[in-house]
């Protein structure tokens, strides 16, 4: 429970359905610094406070979980490495799997709870064969604009059995009707899509915990053009904050051994055909046996349709997906997640090719 109008109507809910049900707050790490600023924007003392009062409000039991350490060493630590070595990470795919649905599910299992449901807008369908042997699917949110099935993609069966999602088959509408029918304190709770550990900007951010390198920036046929403030500071496609003349730019590529940023004017430099993909995870445990056409998509955009591709599975959890139609700046640390239809198949991380 992040004292959120998603999390605490999905309390509520499974309440009223006659689940014997406890809250559990979470306290993430955040970067040291005044007392104002010092709070993680998922886990500040207000926000504490206002799950508390929901869940004092619904009468059942709460507690707070201590997950600094673990959050700074599997989530911040690796954000921090990814940009390190030129990549563009998405840290609340890592938390995800590594805090949320993983320690935290570990320790409510201890707690003796038997699911752990969390506020997401995603839905899942259990299925059982012949043998009746289950198997779990992850599909996108009946409301389409807050689906978040994106950032879920490393899930595997045996977290998929223990979850629930209890408001991935309402709309964000009727979860606020529900909030205020049932009063909750949550009601006014603001939403946050950001970074939730950084606390002013990104490159604010890097220029506290990164060593950067000043070093040249070229166009795409080589040509010195200007200088930048360091690779961990651009993304791939980016346009904004490039500092030339004479634009638009867009980055096309970092090379790291030479600490030099690729710029080009023109967009059809950045677009892709093909991809490879590392870390692959397949949500049924099982990767297909030849080929499989399905739908990509690179960014977290609830409303834009996959690109349709073939994805052909390589030894090493890795494969290569070789697209209907380019994408523009996919970017080396970024998540890939296949699609079909509404089903979530899995993912993989976009790697050099």
């Amino acid at each position: 429970m992040s004292g959120g109008i998603d999390s605490s109507v999905a309390a509520a809910l499974l309440k009223k359905q006659g689940f014997d049900i406890f809250g559990v707050f979470i306290k993430f790490w955040a970067p040291p610094g005044k007392k104002s600023e010092k709070w993680n924007k998922c886990c500040s003392p207000s926000a504490e406070q206002q799950a508390r009062q929901t869940a004092r409000a619904i009468n059942i039991p709460f507690y707070s979980l201590d997950l600094k350490k673990e959050f700074k060493r599997e989530v911040v630590d690796y954000f921090l490495s990814e940009y390190k070595t030129g990549r563009t990470p998405n840290p609340c795919v890592v938390c995800n799997k590594k805090i949320k649905f993983g320690l935290l599910l570990r320790k409510a299992c201890s707690l003796g709870a038997d699911c752990l449901a969390t506020g997401h807008y995603a839905r899942k369908l259990e299925l059982r064969d012949k043998t009746e042997k289950t198997a779990y699917r992850l599909l996108r949110a009946k409301d389409k604009s807050k689906d978040q099935s994106y950032f879920l993609w490393q899930l595997s069966q045996f977290q998929l059995k223990k979850v629930l999602f209890p408001v991935g088959e309402l709309t964000k509408k009727k979860v606020k009707e529900l909030a205020k029918k049932l009063a909750l304190p949550a009601l006014t709770a603001p939403e946050s899509q950001e970074i939730c550990f950084i606390q002013t900007s990104l490159s604010g951010f890097f220029k506290k915990y990164l060593s950067s390198k000043p070093g040249k920036i070229i166009d795409a046929r080589g040509k010195i053009i200007g200088q930048h403030n360091g690779l961990c500071f651009y993304t791939i496609g980016q346009r904004k904050g490039i500092g030339l003349a004479g634009g638009p730019w867009y980055v096309k590529e970092k090379d790291k051994k030479r600490n030099i940023l690729i710029v080009s004017r023109q967009k059809k430099d950045l677009m892709k055909n093909s991809l490879l993909v590392e870390n692959v995870n397949w949500i049924s445990g099982r990767t297909p046996d030849k080929p499989i056409k399905a739908g990509i998509k690179i960014r977290y955009s609830p409303l834009s349709k996959p690109t349709i591709a073939q994805i052909i599975p390589i030894k090493g959890k890795k494969a290569k997906i070789l697209l209907k139609k380019p994408l523009m700046a996919p970017a080396p640390g970024q998540s890939a997640v296949f699609y079909s239809k509404d089903e979530v198949l899995g993912g993989g991380i976009i790697s050099y090719n």
